[in-house]
Formats: C-alpha cells, structure tokens, sequence
C-alpha cells in the first residue's frame, strides 16, 4: 500500500475512530495543541511587535511635537528680541539728531560769545560764562526740549583737586542721554585734566556714564586741544572748527 491509499484510508476511516477510540481522540487533540500553541506564540509576538512599533511612532510623534513648540517658541522670541533692537536703533538715530541739532546750536553761541569772552578780563570773563550758560540754557530747554543744569558738589576726598573742594559742572539730560559740559573763557592743558577728573568725580558718584564730554571756550591752546583729544573730549571754540557729528 503506498502512502497517497494509506492518506485515503485515514481520511476515510479516522471520523469513525476519534468516535470510537479515546486513545486516538487524545494523541490528535495533542497534536492539534501543539501546532496550535506554536501559531499562537507566532501571533502573540507579531502583535508584540507591532505594539512596540506603534509606540515607538507615538513617542517619537509627541518628541517631534514638543521640539517644534519649542522651536516656535524660540523663534517667537528671537522676532521679539530683534523688533527691540530695532526699536533701539530707531530711538538711538533721533536722539543723535536731536543731540547733533543742540551741539549745532552750542557752536553756533559759542562762535556768537567768543570775542567777547576773549576780550574781557578775570572778572568779565566770569560773568561772559554765566551769560552764555544762560543763553545756552534758555536756547536748549526753550527749542529742543532738554534739560541744561549747573551743578555744584562737594569733593570731601579731594579727588578732583587734591583737597576737598566743591566741584561745578553744566550737564546737558535729554531722554537719558547725560553730557558733561565745561564752559570756560580759556582752557590751558591743566584745565584740560582738571576737567577730566571732575568727569570721573560725577560718573563714580552717581554710577552713570556720560554719553558726550566737551568743552566750549573760545581760546584752547594747542596743548589743551592734544590733551582733549587723548581723553576723547570734544572741543567747540573759535580757533578750530567741530563737526557735531563727530564720535555721534
């Protein structure tokens, strides 16, 4: 008997057994069990696998998510970092031409005042000071909106003088903007750095920096003009000609 008749005579005759034999009924229910089981793992892992996988692609959508919002998030505030700057920039140009206009104006009084305060002697020359620091006043309060004070401190450590002495400035304030003035018939080479130490007895004082120092005087010699501009401060007079724009 060969086997294609031996698997006709099992198909043919096994119904009838499994009925008859619980023996028979037992080894096929064996056997059905473990081919079963083995497909059944099979099943479980694939769907293991598959969990993992959709996890894995859950996980990584909300990483990817997260990043980008954080992204957005930094981009939105580089777009508002750099609308500040902007701004700054823009209020940094009108207050340079508004700071340009009064050193304009300044040069102009200064070259109104200068013979005048020449010719005049100590005493003169004191009053001459007065009457253009008036005059500048009235001009910059009066015609662009600023603030010009004469102030008068005292040195109890004798920083700018050696000895505690009271020190006197003009400053020129507008929209925070802070610069130091000196405004002398004559300006000799140690007036130059007395001038020069008062500016560091007020910026240490009140812990602000002077945006612009200058001097107004219509008689600088050429040593005070050199010590000037070793110590970046700006000369308005009679003999040489300023650029307002210079250092803005």
């Amino acid at each position: 008997m060969d086997v294609k008749q031996i698997r006709e005579l099992v198909i043919r005759e096994l119904p009838g057994i499994l009925q008859e034999d619980e023996e028979v009924q037992q080894l096929i229910l064996r056997l059905a069990r473990e081919h079963l089981a083995d497909k059944v793992e099979t099943d479980s892992r694939f769907d293991r696998l598959l969990d993992e996988l959709r996890r894995e692609r859950e996980e990584q959508s909300s990483r990817w998510a997260e990043q980008s919002g954080r992204w957005t998030e930094q981009s939105s505030r580089w777009t508002e970092q750099a609308k500040r700057w902007e701004e700054q920039d823009r209020r940094w140009e009108e207050n340079q031409k508004v700071i340009n206009q009064m050193l304009q104006a300044i040069q102009a009084l200064a070259r109104k005042h200068d013979s005048t305060i020449g010719a005049l002697g100590a005493r003169w020359g004191l009053h001459s000071e007065q009457s253009f620091r008036n005059a500048l006043r009235g001009i910059l309060e009066e015609s662009f909106g600023v603030q010009v004070l004469n102030v008068v401190e005292f040195d109890d450590e004798g920083d700018v003088f050696g000895y505690p002495e009271q020190v006197e400035l003009d400053l020129i304030i507008k929209d925070g903007s802070l610069i130091i003035c000196e405004i002398k018939s004559s300006m000799s080479r140690a007036d130059m750095y007395a001038f020069d130490r008062k500016i560091k007895f007020y910026q240490k004082r009140h812990q602000r920096q002077a945006d612009r120092v200058l001097v107004i005087s219509p008689m600088v010699d050429d040593p005070a003009r050199r010590v000037a501009q070793k110590l970046g401060i700006q000369v308005y007079s009679y003999a040489e000609e300023v650029d307002p724009t210079e250092n803005s």
